[in-house]
């Protein structure tokens, strides 16, 4: 090849490339804090967290986004996951202690649990029998093809990202007592 033909076709590689950078940078959502800062949608910590929107087994669809204002964590977990099972207390025991609790800029405390299972009536045994008391159980019954476990990146549960009142990760794979101290730095009082 002689250089002229190289050149016109690195010429048209790096138009290319900078074609699909300029799509690519101007395809994902611009998102602002409550201060105004631009953050961007993921799922590392500083990041907002990619909304997810199910059915839950009361039948109602619910958003994480309508949560905005409260601190959320966000649980995968499954009913056939024994590791999720042996969690669900320490969960619990998060639910009842952050519920009433004042936050320094958060209006309450929620859990949005996202279910991994296939099987809807195993999954609401285990709802009740590990006594999850909040309202927000949610899945799309496809197992590890759920679309929120792959938007979040989950390859393993338990999972869980805690949320501050923006929507913003401020903690990811919290279990037992880090769950409960991360949650601790953002009480003002119980």
């Amino acid at each position: 090849m002689n250089f002229k033909k190289f050149l016109i076709y690195s010429c048209i590689a790096v138009v290319g490339i900078a074609a699909l950078s300029f799509t690519y940078y101007h395809e994902q959502p611009v998102v602002k804090d409550a201060s105004g800062i631009v953050v961007s949608v993921g799922t590392n910590i500083g990041d907002i967290a990619p909304d997810i929107s199910l059915t839950a087994l009361d039948g109602a669809t619910y958003k994480l986004s309508d949560l905005r204002g409260k601190m959320v964590l966000v649980d995968f977990w499954a009913s056939w996951c024994g590791p999720c099972r042996k969690e669900n207390p320490s969960v619990v025991g998060a639910y009842e202690k952050y519920k009433k609790a004042k936050f320094k800029s958060a209006k309450g405390f929620e859990v949005y649990s996202v279910s991994l299972d296939s099987n809807v009536d195993a999954w609401k045994k285990a709802v009740e029998a590990d006594g999850l008391k909040w309202k927000y159980h949610v899945s799309d019954l496809k197992k590890w093809d759920s679309a929120p476990a792959n938007a979040y990146g989950v390859n393993s549960i338990p999972m869980s990202f805690l949320l501050d009142e923006n929507g913003i990760i401020v903690g990811k794979g919290l279990r037992g007592l880090e769950l409960h101290k991360a949650i601790d730095a953002h009480v003002k009082s119980f």
